[in-house]
């Protein structure tokens, strides 16, 4: 304890200088600033106007784009009668320009079999089922036996 007291007294001056320097440092430099904040006030504001319009930017792009009415797609099964006697309509299958063969593959597709029991059935190759289904499609312009299928029931084409 007389060790830290003499110590004090003995180098009071030096911290009471250390302490005033330190204290004059801080005042220069929050001057400092000052000043620099002072000469350039415009530069200042104007960053801080940009900022303010960057952020106003990107908030109304956001509500902009983003959709106002969201899509609710609803599926319901529909049951609808089909007449007794099915006949077939000629009109859309002469419109069509469907070969014999290929109506074939058309109705075995709609009863959901593969193109090698579609082979097996008709007796042909498989490449040749692909064939008459490609020509089927480009006819029909679908892509899918599925589409091919559904469009051929809306036509009265098949049963």
């Amino acid at each position: 304890m007389l060790l830290k007291s003499n110590f004090v007294t003995k180098n009071k001056n030096v911290i009471l200088y250390g302490i005033s320097l330190a204290v004059l440092l801080f005042l220069l430099k929050w001057l400092e600033l000052r000043f620099i904040i002072m000469s350039h006030a415009f530069e200042i504001y104007a960053g801080i106007i940009a900022l303010i319009f960057t952020g106003l930017g990107i908030w109304l792009a956001l509500r902009l784009t983003k959709p106002k009415i969201k899509t609710v797609v609803v599926e319901k099964e529909i049951y609808v009668e089909k007449p007794e006697n099915f006949t077939v309509n000629q009109h859309e299958l002469a419109k069509l320009n469907l070969s014999k063969r290929e109506l074939e593959v058309l109705n075995l597709m709609a009863t959901g079999l593969s193109n090698q029991e579609i082979a097996a059935q008709l007796f042909v190759s498989v490449n040749t089922v692909k064939t008459h289904s490609s020509k089927l499609f480009e006819k029909m312009e679908v892509k899918r036996r599925t589409q091919a299928v559904e469009m051929a029931k809306r036509l009265n084409i098949i049963k």
